[in-house]
């Protein structure tokens, strides 16, 4: 056998590498914040119990208080680093590869609906509802989250206007509520039928604009 491939078995034969103390807690936090956010969007911030979470994310409820300090820190750590962190990779590409602000406030809601098929990014919307009303941390949390979304509305709303690609009419801010209101009352009705969801959701949006839908011809 050649040297060369006496050196690959060799390597073949290798037990794999030993993860570091970081890299193995990084592979924790990852699956209690993901078996988190599954618990949250199904039964909610009051309902959750954090031994089902550590147990259906493989580990001990131990090993979750090792990481988060109780529940609240938990879910505030699914909204801060989980969602928001998922919603930025997945969404905010769709909208950065469009030039003009009325097509990527379309592509904003279609991917929108699209990532809230996942039920894990259904997180907010489920708190949101819980904490309406409520000066509650998590509560506000999901406020900034919400913040989040209305900001890069406002600030498309506001490009679009100056383009003249979206109608006069309302200002800027009260359009993106308008427009956070709708996408979000049509992905919480139809989450996860795809594909009206993505279709209906963009109509909405559209709507509310005063534009047409972009995909119109391809939904028929």
């Amino acid at each position: 056998m050649s040297p060369v491939l006496r050196a690959q078995f060799d390597a073949d034969d290798r037990p794999p590498a030993r993860l570091s103390q970081a890299e193995r807690r990084a592979r924790s936090r990852t699956a209690l914040l993901e078996s988190a956010a599954r618990g949250l969007s199904r039964y909610g911030y009051a309902n959750l119990r954090l031994e089902q979470v550590a147990r259906d994310a493989g580990y001990t409820r131990g090993a979750l208080y090792h990481q988060f300090k109780d529940k609240q820190d938990l879910t505030l750590a699914v909204a801060r680093t989980w969602w928001r962190e998922t919603w930025r990779q997945d969404v905010l590409p769709l909208v950065e590869a469009e030039s003009e602000p009325a097509a990527a406030l379309l592509a904003l809601a279609r991917g929108h609906a699209v990532f809230c098929r996942r039920e894990v990014a259904r997180v907010p919307i489920a708190l949101r509802l819980e904490f309406t009303g409520q000066d509650h941390p998590v509560g506000r949390e999901v406020e900034r989250n919400y913040g989040l979304l209305l900001k890069h509305c406002r600030k498309l709303i506001k490009a679009g206007h100056a383009a003249e690609t979206i109608p006069a009419g309302a200002p800027d801010r009260m359009l993106a509520l308008a427009v956070v209101g709708a996408l979000e009352g049509t992905v919480i009705s139809v989450a996860g039928r795809a594909p009206y969801d993505e279709q209906l959701a963009e109509r909405a949006v559209a709507g509310v604009l005063g534009i047409e839908p972009r995909t119109e011809e391809n939904d028929r």
